[in-house]
């Protein structure tokens, strides 16, 4: 199984993390993949002399569509994300949900809505600075496995930590673990939108289970590796402004059962935020980039800034993100 290609894009990628300051690499210990990140000491953005962590967390990303032709009749696969690299890179870890594989591969579906990115896409992705990104949604497998897979190789070229889907089920299902000055902090990445039949198993790539047993087992799994646990859901139901009780219950069952931070995603319209036993708790956060201009609300998103200090939470602030007619989200 392959995670990692040095000889792709080998140039703008050691260029980028080298600005940085972070490398990203995968281990495997004791059976569990863990992404792990080294900081350079010399770096001053991230070698500050307090023990704060900014976490930054957005809405749905799609660059395929009608994104993804502006990109292309631009020759700029940066475009999206103009308006907001700046304040993305302002974070030391950056997260958002990837809607749909990345890849000139594999067979459509036959979804309504298939998407699929062009593969220079993750330029932009990379451009931004995003650290984590998860794929467990009901569009990372609209072109099948063999675009699920060139998805993770993809954002494994470009330092990007994929989560929620895998080769196989240890892949899929393991928590990623980034280390920052000393604080551990653990991702895992859910949807219970697919059947069963699209979970990865032992042999089979696919997303990872949603069952409350399986992510509890994974929850105390990260939670003896970290320092804090974040968990990315995509759930819920489409254009409404309320999370449902169903997911208000497992949320809270989840914060009992060991995560800090749960992020929801899916709805296309932001959501309300609460915060429970400890624990935070964003139902959803909208769009980011997403080409639905149909309504007030699918035209703006929340992007959530997390502080950590000493692996707590200590301060959470909330931005309201918009767009301009080309989808591009600013502040």
């Amino acid at each position: 199984m392959r995670f990692f290609n040095p000889k792709v894009c080998v140039a703008i990628i050691l260029t980028a993390l080298a600005i940085a300051g972070l490398y990203l690499f995968l281990l495997k210990t004791e059976g569990q993949y863990v992404y792990v990140a080294e900081i350079k000491p010399e770096n001053n953005l991230l070698n500050k002399e307090n023990s704060e962590i900014k976490l930054l967390f957005v809405g749905d990303i799609m660059l395929s569509r009608t994104v993804g032709d502006i990109m292309a009749k631009k020759n700029d696969w940066k475009y999206p994300f103009l308006e907001m690299a700046d304040f993305l890179r302002s974070a030391d870890l950056t997260v958002g949900n990837l809607e749909g594989p990345i890849s000139s591969r594999g067979v459509n579906q036959g979804s309504i809505y298939s998407f699929r990115a062009d593969p220079q896409a993750a330029e932009g992705l990379l451009y931004s600075g995003f650290d984590v990104l998860s794929i467990a949604n009901n569009h990372i497998l609209d072109w099948g496995r063999t675009a699920l897979s060139d998805t993770i190789g993809v954002l494994n070229d470009v330092g990007i930590a994929a989560v929620g889907a895998g080769h196989n089920f240890e892949e899929a299902n393991a928590p990623r673990v980034i280390e920052i000055r000393g604080v551990k902090i653990a991702f895992l990445a859910y949807t219970d939108l697919y059947p069963q039949s699209l979970w990865a198993t032992e042999t089979q790539g696919g997303v990872s289970a949603p069952t409350l047993e399986n992510i509890k087992k994974f929850i105390s799994i990260a939670r003896d590796q970290a320092d804090v646990v974040i968990l990315l859901w995509h759930w819920g139901e489409e254009y409404e402004t309320a999370s449902r009780s169903r997911e208000q219950a497992i949320a809270r069952a989840l914060i009992d059962a060991g995560a800090d931070i749960i992020v929801g995603h899916h709805p296309h319209v932001v959501q309300e935020v609460e915060e429970y036993n400890g624990g935070y708790i964003a139902y959803s956060l909208g769009n980011f980039v997403f080409d639905q201009n149909f309504s007030e609300d699918t035209r703006r998103g929340r992007a959530l800034k997390i502080i950590l200090r000493n692996g707590k939470i200590f301060k959470t602030e909330e931005f309201e993100v918009k767009f301009t007619s080309d989808f591009q989200p600013f502040l």
